[in-house]
Formats: C-alpha cells, sequence, structure tokens
C-alpha cells in the first residue's frame, strides 16, 4: 500500500511543483503520459492473465532481452548445430530424392514439345517414387472419393479451364454453381435465412478471410484501432499468419488434459473492449477435439463479439455425424454450427471431406452483412470499379464448376455413407488403443475424439512416442507426428479407413518390437534410454533447440521445396 502511495505521490508531484521553462512542461507531460500507460498495461496484463501469469510474460520478456535469439521475431540466422545440418540434409534427400536419373528442366524448351511427349513426361512424374497414400497409408493429405468421382472432376475442370469468376457476365454458369455450393453448406450448417458464404482456395485463405472481417466490422462498428482475438493454443497455424498479417494481437488459451479443450475460464478473462474475435475449433487439427463452442457462444453474445468456428478439417464429416449414426458435438445443447446464436462464421474445407478438387473452401457467415467487411472495394482505380470477395482477383473456375460437380454427385446420402465408413474405421482404431492388452498398457488416446481425427501417446517411460512414429514411417506408414504434448495423429480418409485392420495390426507389431528391444537390454544389463529419431527432430524440435534454430530449419524446408 505504501508503494502505491508513493506513486501517487510521485505523479502529483509532476504537477504540483513550480513549473520552469517550456521544456519543463513538456518533460512532465512526456513522463506523465508513460507513467499511465505503464499503469494501463499492467493493470490490463493483471486482468488478462492474472498476477502469476502477468510475471511469466514479463520473465518471458527480459529472456527475450537478455537473449535476442530466442525471439521468433528475428529473421537473421547464425549456423547451428550438427543436428540441425544433418536434419536438413535429410529433408532435401527425401523431398528431392530424384537425382540424376529423373531429367531436369531449368528453363524453357527452345521448341515446344509434343503432346506425347508431355504425356509421357507426365506419367513418369506422376509414377515417381512416393508414399504410398493409394494404399491408405498417409493420415489426411489426400481426400480420395474413389476413381469415378475423379474421373467426373477432370471432365468437370476440362469444360470450364478458361474460366474466371472475376468476368460473371462472360462465365455465368460459373457465378450459378459458385453461389449454389455456398447455398449448399450453409444449409449442411444450419444457417438461418440471411446466411452468406464465399468460396476460398482453401481452409487458411477462409480463416485469414474470416479474422480479417471480423478487424474490419470492429473497426467500422466500434471504433477498434488496435484489434485482439483470442485462440486456443490447438488452433489451426492459419490464425496465427492472420494474426501476422492483419496486425490483429493474438492471445492464446490453454487446452488443459485430460479433456484438451479451450478453456473457457481463460477466455473469459482474457475478454476486453479491443477483442474483435474468438475462435473454436471443430474439431482441432492435433487432436481431433471440439471445443466447448455452447461455452464460448454464450461468450460471444455476453460481451457482442464475433465468434468463428474452424470447421475445415471436419467439414462434411462432422456435418453429418448424426444422420451416420455417431454423436454429434453438443447435440443436447444446441449443437456446434449455426443452431448456437453466438456463432457468425464457418469455415468449411470442401477440398477435405467434401472430395472436391484441393484448392476447393467455403467461409459461411450468419448474415450478409457480416460478409461484406471482408470484400475489398476499390471504386476510383483508373482501370475502373474493382471489386473482390476475397484475396484472389482472377480465381480458377474450373475448381468451382468441379466442386460443385461433386457435391451434386454425392448428395446427402453420399455425405452420410462415407462419414460412417471413415469415422466408423476411426472408433475402431480408437477402440483397438483403449482395450487392446499388446496396445491400451503403454499408449493411450489424447482426449475424447469424435470425428475422423485420433490421437495416442505413450504412457509409460518404456516407449517414447516418435520412436512408434519411426517405426511406423519404416513400415511405410504416413502418420503425422505432433508436440505438445509429443503425439502421434491420424486424420482417417476413405484410403485409410480401408487399410485400418492393416494399421492397428502394423502397430501392435511395433509396441511389441520396442519391448522386446527393452527387454534385450535388460537382459544385457544396459540403462533403457529411448533415443529421439527423426520424427522427434522433425517435430519436437522446439523442445530441445531455440526458436531461432527451428526457424531455420523451417525456412531451409520451403527453400527444399524450390529446388529443381
Amino acid at each position: 500500500m505504501s508503494s502505491l502511495n508513493q506513486t501517487a505521490k510521485s505523479f502529483s508531484l509532476l504537477f504540483t511543483q513550480p513549473l520552469g521553462t517550456k521544456y519543463d512542461i513538456a518533460s512532465r507531460l512526456v513522463c506523465a503520459f508513460v507513467i499511465l500507460q505503464t499503469i494501463h498495461n499492467v493493470y490490463g496484463s493483471i486482468t488478462c492473465y492474472g498476477v502469476v501469469g502477468s510475471m511469466n510474460k514479463f520473465l518471458e520478456l527480459c529472456r527475450g532481452w537478455i537473449s535476442p535469439k530466442s525471439s521468433p521475431a528475428r529473421r537473421i540466422f547464425k549456423r547451428v548445430d550438427k543436428d540441425m545440418d544433418a536434419i536438413s540434409n535429410m529433408m532435401e534427400q527425401k523431398l528431392a530424392r530424384q537425382g540424376d536419373a529423373v531429367k531436369k528442366n531449368f528453363c524453357l524448351p527452345k521448341e515446344g514439345w509434343s503432346f506425347e511427349e508431355i504425356e509421357a513426361e507426365l506419367e513418369e512424374l506422376q509414377h515417381l517414387d512416393h508414399t504410398r497414400w493409394e494404399d491408405g497409408r498417409v493420415s489426411g493429405a489426400v481426400y480420395h472419393g474413389g476413381s469415378e468421382l475423379l474421373d467426373m472432376q477432370t471432365k468437370a475442370i476440362g469444360k470450364f479451364s478458361v474460366s474466371n469468376p472475376i468476368h460473371p457476365d462472360v462465365f455465368p454458369g460459373v457465378r450459378k454453381m459458385e453461389a449454389e455450393i455456398v447455398s449448399m453448406i450453409l444449409a449442411a450448417f444450419n444457417a438461418p435465412e440471411d446466411g452468406a458464404g464465399v468460396t476460398t482456395s482453401g481452409g487458411t485463405e477462409s480463416i485469414l478471410m474470416a479474422c480479417l472481417a471480423a478487424r474490419e466490422k470492429a473497426a467500422a462498428e466500434r471504433g477498434i484501432s488496435n484489434p485482439e482475438m483470442i485462440i486456443p493454443s490447438t488452433a489451426h497455424a492459419a490464425f496465427y499468419k492472420a494474426s501476422q498479417y492483419f496486425k490483429i494481437k493474438l492471445h492464446l488459451v490453454s487446452c488443459p488434459a485430460p479433456e484438451y479443450k479451450a478453456s473457457v475460464t481463460e477466455i473469459r478473462r482474457l475478454i476486453n473492449r479491443n477483442t474483435v474475435l474468438l475462435v473454436a475449433s471443430a474439431p482441432n487439427f492435433p487432436h481431433g477435439i471440439v471445443d466447448n463452442i455452447p461455452e464460448i457462444s454464450r461468450l460471444a453474445i455476453e460481451n457482442g463479439i464475433p465468434f468463428h468456428v474452424d470447421c475445415c478439417l471436419g467439414s462434411l464429416v462432422i456435418a453429418f455425424l448424426k444422420q451416420a449414426g455417431f454423436p454429434s458435438p453438443y447435440e443436447n445443447e444446441g449443437g456446434f454450427d449455426f443452431r448456437q446464436p453466438g456463432v457468425t462464421s464457418i469455415s468449411v474445407d470442401t477440398h477435405k471431406y467434401g472430395f472436391a478438387p484441393k484448392g476447393s473452401s467455403v467461409l459461411l457467415y450468419r448474415n450478409r452483412s457480416y460478409r461484406n467487411y471482408q470484400y475489398f472495394l476499390f471504386p476510383n482505380w483508373s482501370g475502373g470499379v474493382y471489386a473482390s470477395p476475397s484475396m484472389a482477383g482472377s480465381r480458377p473456375g474450373s475448381l468451382i464448376a468441379s466442386s460443385w460437380a461433386t457435391l451434386m454427385k454425392m448428395g446427402v446420402s453420399g455425405y452420410i455413407n462415407s462419414c460412417q465408413q471413415i469415422v466408423g474405421a476411426a472408433k475402431s482404431f480408437e477402440a483397438a488403443i483403449l482395450t487392446h492388452p499388446a496396445l491400451s498398457p503403454h499408449i493411450g488416446i489424447i482426449g475424447h475424439p469424435m470425428s475422423s481425427v485420433i490421437a495416442f501417446t505413450s504412457i509409460n517411460k518404456e516407449i517414447e512416442t516418435y520412436n512408434i512414429a519411426d517405426a511406423m514411417d519404416a513400415r511405410g506408414w504416413h502418420l503425422n507426428a505432433l508436440q505438445s504434448p509429443p503425439a502421434i495423429h491420424c486424420a482417417f480418409t476413405i484410403p485409410t479407413a480401408e487399410a485400418v485392420d492393416s494399421l492397428i495390426a502394423d502397430l501392435i507389431e511395433v509396441i511389441g518390437e520396442i519391448l522386446m528391444q527393452n527387454e534385450e537390454r535388460k537382459v544385457k544389463g544396459e540403462q533403457i534410454v529411448q533415443p529421439h529419431g527423426k520424427s522427434a527432430a522433425l517435430y519436437g524440435v522446439g523442445g530441445s533447440i531455440d526458436n531461432s534454430a527451428v526457424s531455420q530449419f523451417a525456412e531451409g524446408f520451403l527453400d527444399t521445396l524450390y529446388k529443381v
């Protein structure tokens, strides 16, 4: 209390002491501003994070001052240890491994190739050595609806390959199909009569546009110039990208075990006058968990803040869970979509469990007026009035046509059948981990997943999670390794669902092999120390080296993508 009195006394002295020159007045005003700003920042931090949380934030800031290399914003990197070089070399060998056996094209051919030459080259490129997604050994990545559907999509693309929605008068058919895609997805997610939406190039663009619209809406309606949004720590990385691109301050809330859902208590504490958007996942990418959407919806209504639900991954699997005979998230509390009155926008990837070609997603809004905040309008351009609904100007009408054709071919019955197949396989995999005597003592499920993603982790010290991923990789399975906590997940697709029995059998054998190796070490009197394999190096690297090294590796990975 005495310190507060001293601060107040010092502050009052700024204005009670006799004024000297005009420089004295200016210096006192600056000092007063700094003190008030500090008090405001401290008060805001304690309100959002509490005393302990604020102290942790302050310590992180101090560590950044002491060791600037830990700052994720640094883009100038020094060389790191040999392990990082080895990882980068391994990544280059894995991604650009064709070597001299494959012909490389560094510039345009002097004479154009014949159709026969191009077709032969395409055939060879298609069959380069790759992970066998066709056999169902890849988690997510390829959301394949079958060869018949693929043939139909190819025909639709061919019919509209020159079309561009930026010219709706030239391509009225594309405009009609795009509007119908949006309408169909709005209906699947129980939008109100005034619901609206746009198509985008994928989940990332849908999320970016949702964040941009929330920022612009808050600026226009509430005068917010320092926007902030609150997201779960498990939310998609696109929200971090939106934060960086659009200068929206990001607040992360924890997703504590055993449910791994966004903490509603933390969200409530973090809400302030600058909050422009609340976010939840249905489900999230890492663990397949659906956040507590009814509770967050209530917070959104109480505070008059937009609320975005990211259904990019769940898409048309989660929308048809109930009709497929599975429990649907929060069905007894009003559901997870626009039936919740606080939900104002939803992102849905039609190129995932909608089985449309890659480059197809839909962003839905509760009403048209909200959608208009994402539009770009430039009425005074010398080239004429310019208006575009999203990031791109020109867009491929061929993808719109193939997406429309996919939705029409699948229909409600098709999506119910695919949901039964995919979620049924995920449930079989989950049941095996929970009940099989060779698995349940050693690995466990993270949270309570409800749709297509199942995440698991080691639950004893004898088995290291990433070593399971390495061993499965050696058997041809391309599963996703996770971090914080270390885990592995499988996003089931139709091909993966067909291979679920093989997946379970191989996982049982892998666990058995690791345990056998441990027993052999015990017999020899060796200490059981589980080494971190390449999965730990690639995905768990953040826990062992500083952020600058992680960023260096990530930049190297991206550079590798463009090596001829």
